[in-house]
């Protein structure tokens, strides 16, 4: 298949699934945070279909995903599930971003059969580790300004909201601003609050720690949404590599690239072997 990617929308899940990279090779799956989509991933695709075939969805009422009548982390993990067992993929190396960690690491609690091995990407590890969060974020999320705001939000208002949390320049396309303002008020602040749920109940390092599996980390030294420090909880998880990208804030596939696609490769590659 090359790298043209496939889109599908599997049926019963309504999750929007792209393929990348050829489906003989190792499974990647790749999983976005609130607010965004699949396509958030695109810098580093070229570089990881080179040697995988990539898998990135779009999480339920984001992207081109379809709602969901629940936003609680572990149902969303178990729809994920069920999209990967009708691919007849596994085991899996499966990266998230942000709260996208947060589905990645439930979906090895819920089925560890699935996955091998876990990548975390600028996934805060516990509420405590927030950030005061950028004024125009605020403005946009929290009521009573940000139901009014959510419809009539211009272009230039959600590229500030979204390079808010970054420390280096980005440019984010089109066609990635137009899946931002598809997803709904009700379904944005929902998934945000069942996020906080999740790593309330149990901190990401505390679940991980409860899980043999390889597990990588990656934090942007400059992250503007999680105290960079907060890297270190997940030094106490044992099979747990960690690493600290200097000069980058919240979105490390658009600050660094290369780095992050070189670290996830050499993770998945590390991982795969030790399957064999």
């Amino acid at each position: 298949m090359g790298n043209d990617d496939v889109k599908q929308l599997h049926g019963m899940h309504g999750m929007h699934v792209v393929h990348d990279g050829p489906q003989g090779a190792p499974p990647l799956v790749l999983i976005h945070g609130s607010g965004a989509s699949g396509g958030f991933w695109s810098p580093v695709v070229p570089a990881l279909a080179g040697r995988y075939h990539v898998i990135r969805v779009d999480l339920p009422g984001h992207g081109r995903s379809l709602p969901a009548p629940s936003y609680d982390v572990p149902e969303q993990a178990g729809r994920l599930a069920g999209v990967l067992d009708e691919l007849g993929v596994r085991p899996v190396t499966v990266a998230g971003h942000s709260s996208g960690g947060y589905i990645a690491t439930a979906l090895a609690e819920r089925r560890p059969d699935l996955v091998g091995s876990l990548a975390l990407v600028s996934s805060g590890p516990s509420l405590d580790a927030l950030l005061p969060q950028p004024v125009v974020l605020q403005v946009l999320i929290a009521p009573p300004l940000g139901p009014l705001l959510w419809p009539i939000r211009s272009d230039a208002m959600l590229r500030r909201g979204l390079t808010a949390v970054c420390d280096r320049p980005v440019d984010i396309p089109d066609d990635l601003v137009a899946e931002v303002r598809g997803i709904g008020y009700r379904t944005f602040r929902t998934a945000l609050r069942r996020n906080a749920a999740y790593i309330t109940e149990r901190s990401v390092p505390e679940r991980l720690t409860a899980l043999d599996v390889p597990v990588l980390v990656i934090f942007g030294a400059a992250d503007h949404r999680w105290d960079p420090s907060s890297a270190h909880q997940y030094d106490a998880v044992p099979n747990a590599r960690v690493e600290q990208l200097p000069d980058v804030g919240h979105l490390p596939m658009f600050e660094a690239p290369e780095e992050t696609a070189e670290l996830l490769l050499d993770f998945a590659a590390t991982a795969t072997a030790a399957l064999h």
